[in-house]
């Protein structure tokens, strides 16, 4: 029996570093949106704190492989070689369950993908970094990659930025500060609940 709870898709897509994550958990962190984030699956290795089943589905390459298969993505991508990302269909269904809505911290092409599939029900956003220098700096200072996957991240992200028209709605992120309360209104605006309040 279907309820008449429909649940909405918010993508939030941008080059690595671009602070898209730290704007989508904000954003999860206000009640009134009833956000969960969908989490992705992934065939690289965890990375420093990642948390297998919170951060990302850690899977082997052949488990990857066989859901691709399976036709059990919405959408995955071979980032790099042999590094593989993906949406599962049952992590959508799961939010759904639980009637709250899904945000994405997903990259470029898997967000363009979503949005193609959930027309209707998606808002897409792209975060937009200062600069390709700034996204530089800001990888460097995680310190979490070598400096060849820095170069590749940057490369792809020239790529990306291209993308950025694609998008429902782009974020510029030069102060998180104004950054963050522009995610906010259009979340909000997307859910219906800005003309409740006024």
């Amino acid at each position: 029996m279907k309820d008449n709870f429909v649940g909405k898709l918010f993508v939030f897509s941008a080059p690595s570093g671009s602070g898209k994550t730290t704007i989508v958990r904000h954003l999860l962190n206000q009640e009134k949106f009833n956000l969960a984030f969908s989490i992705s699956a992934t065939s690289r290795n965890p990375r420093g704190e990642e948390k297998n089943g919170e951060d990302y589905y850690f899977i082997s390459l052949k488990q990857f492989k066989n859901h691709i298969k399976s036709e059990d993505f919405l959408e995955w991508e071979e980032v790099y070689r042999d590094n593989f990302y993906g949406t599962l269909k049952s992590e959508v269904e799961r939010i759904w369950a639980q009637k709250k809505h899904v945000i994405f911290d997903i990259d470029v092409a898997g967000g363009l993908r979503i949005k193609k599939k959930f027309p209707e029900q998606t808002l897409s956003v792209f975060v937009k970094p200062p600069s390709i220098d700034e996204l530089k700096i800001r990888l460097k200072k995680r310190s979490t990659e070598s400096e060849d996957k820095i170069n590749m991240r940057i490369a792809k992200a020239s790529v990306e930025l291209a993308t950025a028209p694609q998008f429902d709605k782009i974020i510029k992120n030069y102060e998180l500060d104004v950054a963050l309360k522009e995610a906010e209104e259009l979340v909000s605006e997307f859910l219906g609940l800005k003309e409740k309040q006024e």
